[in-house]
């Protein structure tokens, strides 16, 4: 009797699991990452001036449409920003278009929300010829107080790269010279 009703017990048991499992193939949908890559982050040139910035794309699917938020937060600056300067890599090859870009203040995303924009901050944003550089001039000087973000609504690049953006700052001051206040790494799958 024991022995009948561990072999029922066990048939049910496995009969959930298989049950579960087809199930879970049900939404055969790839999980994907959001954001500043998680805990672990490898680079091949580790050096002590480089600084890893917090970043959140909407999407990280080649050719499909996205928004990215380059974000300085309150802690990775320690002035006022005049002037943004971000360098792009030569081989990003989506097309960076000024108009659909805005400088942001923002919430800093977690696990149970989105990163997003709360205000706009009027700014004039420039993208150079040959792709290279997105230059944005805020009206007014930026404040040291909250995170802020450089939104840029694109499509994404093709192919799957690692793309390292770095984002230059000049401070309100007496010399106008740009300072490098760190570097976005951005995987696309």
């Amino acid at each position: 009797m024991i022995r009948s009703l561990l072999f029922k017990s066990s048939v049910a048991v496995a009969g959930g699991l298989a049950l579960l499992g087809g199930m879970a193939g049900l939404n055969s949908r790839p999980a994907m990452s959001q954001g500043t890559s998680g805990l672990l982050e490898f680079r091949w040139d580790s050096s002590k001036d480089y600084r890893r910035l917090y970043y959140y794309q909407t999407s990280n699917i080649e050719n499909d449409r996205s928004e990215w938020y380059l974000t300085l937060r309150e802690k990775d600056r320690k002035t006022a920003i005049l002037k943004l300067t971000v360098t792009v890599p030569d081989y990003f090859d989506a097309k960076l278009k000024p108009h659909r870009m805005a400088l942001c203040k923002v919430t800093k995303g977690s696990m149970l929300r989105r990163t997003k924009c709360l205000e706009k901050v009027p700014a004039t944003i420039e993208v150079n010829d040959n792709q290279t550089a997105i230059e944005v001039f805020p009206d007014q000087p930026v404040p040291i107080d909250g995170d802020y973000a450089l939104l840029i609504k694109m499509f994404n690049p093709q192919g799957q790269r690692m793309y390292q953006f770095n984002a230059l700052v000049q401070a309100p001051g007496d010399v106008p010279m740009s300072g490098y206040r760190g570097s976005w790494l951005v995987d696309m799958d």
